[in-house]
């Protein structure tokens, strides 16, 4: 049988030293053959070395499946496009041990090994910045919600009942709502504070713009990503429990996320 031609998908990339320092520390074996198997229809994860201890971690990919015509087909299907990207991560998270793990977008695909090795060469140096920037970090998120915000007091009957012109029952509806905002501005300020104690603990960090829907049963008011030291991860974990015991006597739902590669942290 004709075997159908392929392409060399690119995961990201790996700094590790020697190729045999990466698989003593049980990178690829972790990655073969159920733990990771990669985008569907893809071959077994490889590494091809790129110079310096960097390595590009690659797979040959069926074109018939992710080529740009068959590719360009497919990603309106998102529950297969959610399915690779799940898979893309798992991969790149298999390197988590790695000194540094710098992404590839999802589908980044060329004709040959040679393509591939030929384009990231030519980004060596992004590549090797980046490769500084993370090296021995890992990415972790913090998210916050408010899910028992305090209750405003709301106008008595007896003020609805009130007067014909209505009038005190206007100062309560606006007595309402200047405790609304009073409550709003707390929790931006109790907000801002933690993520400047989180961001004291980390190399770098990134706040997200919070969606304006809801989170569950409440609102969302951070969603942020830290990018530890590795050595620091334990104490870093142990500062967002400590915060969030202090904060649920608020009604604030503290939840943290990771270790993964620095995914929010690849670009300048």
């Amino acid at each position: 049988m004709r075997k159908s031609p392929t392409g060399t998908y690119v995961y990201g990339v790996i700094a590790g030293g020697r190729r045999r320092d990466i698989r003593a520390r049980g990178a690829l074996d972790a990655m073969i053959p159920n733990r990771s198997r990669g985008l569907p229809g893809t071959g077994p994860v490889r590494l091809l070395e790129l110079e310096h201890g960097l390595f590009a971690a690659v797979a040959d990919a069926p074109l018939r499946v992710y080529g740009e015509d068959a590719l360009g087909k497919k990603l309106s299907d998102l529950e297969w496009v959610s399915r690779a990207a799940i898979a893309h991560e798992t991969v790149l998270e298999s390197f988590i041990d790695a000194a540094a793990v710098v992404p590839m977008k999802l589908f980044t695909l060329f004709t040959s090994d040679d393509r591939a090795l030929a384009h990231l060469r030519a980004e060596r140096r992004r590549i090797e910045t980046t490769v500084k920037r993370v090296a021995n970090h890992q990415e972790w998120g913090v998210r916050v919600v408010l899910d028992r915000p305090p209750a405003a007091k709301k106008p008595s009957a007896r003020s609805r009942a009130a007067a014909p012109s209505g009038l005190s029952y206007l100062k309560e509806k606006k007595a309402q709502r200047d405790v609304t905002t009073e409550l709003a501005a707390r929790a931006g300020q109790t907000i801002d504070e933690l993520f400047d104690r989180l961001t004291s603990r980390a190399s770098v960090a990134k706040r997200r713009s919070p969606t304006e829907l809801s989170a569950g049963s409440g609102r969302l008011l951070l969603d942020a990503a830290f990018l530890v030291p590795r050595a620091g991860g334990a104490s870093f974990g142990s500062a967002v429990a400590r915060e969030a015991r202090a904060l649920a006597r608020a009604g604030y739902a503290v939840t943290m996320n990771g270790p993964w590669p620095p995914y929010s942290f690849v670009q300048d």
